[in-house]
């Protein structure tokens, strides 16, 4: 964990976090998903483990990259031309699929409800929102957060973090204003960038899938996993309360 500066101004009236590879491990959600266009695949007459084989192969290239399946095909061997009438059916397996459990990172659920017993807790994410909703479910985390968002809902794809909308948005429903809140996410570009946006601050958690991309921008703290994160934010609501008491 690096050393967080001192938090001046006023303090975080609400906690925004991010779902995927902040809450619980993405590669696991994936891995499920991989296999059920699998056996699609074999349904549908292909060599399902070989296009099971490509498809992780393409997800662990950027899971958030549109085209996955398409690219996963074609490395399977599959024609560029049978590709329309494949790629519907496969997308619908992979956005069928709803994992019966997804275990979160150590200490997540705990120090998720540390947080909820001080400030409204929000969670922010990107992506398909029956994708996500299965994923939140499997988590068991549902329970202890105010408000979920899935910005795609907002717009599509072109909602998604860094676009600041979701997270003035989020802040609403938590009834907090956007520079008021505190985020905690695993990726600079999207959870950090989306908080300096609204004139927020963020912390970054360096885990899953870029746990090792750079701290650009640059966030106000960086930990290791979310259970650190989320002690650094009830050292700033504890401290913010003291000194308020003073």
């Amino acid at each position: 964990m690096t050393g967080a500066p001192a938090w001046d101004g006023p303090p975080p009236l609400a906690v925004v976090v991010d779902l995927d590879d902040t809450l619980y491990p993405q590669a696991a959600y994936l891995a499920g998903a991989a296999e059920a266009v699998g056996r699609a695949s074999a349904a549908a007459g292909l060599d399902g483990a070989r296009v099971h084989a490509a498809l992780v192969r393409e997800l662990a290239a950027g899971s958030d990259r549109g085209g996955t399946i398409d690219r996963a095909l074609l490395a399977a061997g599959v024609p560029d031309a049978a590709l329309p009438g494949l790629v519907p059916p496969l997308v619908a397996a992979f956005t069928a699929h709803e994992p019966v459990a997804l275990a979160p990172y150590p200490g997540a659920a705990a120090a998720l409800a540390a947080l909820a017993r001080g400030v409204p807790v929000g969670c922010l994410t990107d992506g398909n929102p029956a994708i996500q909703a299965a994923k939140l479910a499997a988590t068991g985390l549902l329970p202890l957060l105010a408000e979920v968002l899935v910005t795609d809902t907002l717009g599509g794809r072109a909602a998604r973090k860094p676009a600041p909308e979701g997270l003035r948005v989020l802040a609403g429903r938590l009834g907090v204003p956007a520079d008021r809140v505190l985020v905690i996410g695993d990726r600079p570009g999207k959870d950090v960038a989306v908080a300096a946006a609204v004139g927020a601050r963020a912390v970054r958690v360096r885990q899953g899938e870029y746990a090792d991309a750079p701290d650009v921008p640059p966030a106000w703290a960086v930990t290791a996993d979310f259970p650190a994160a989320a002690a650094l934010a009830l050292g700033v609501l504890t401290g913010s309360a003291v000194a308020a008491a003073h």
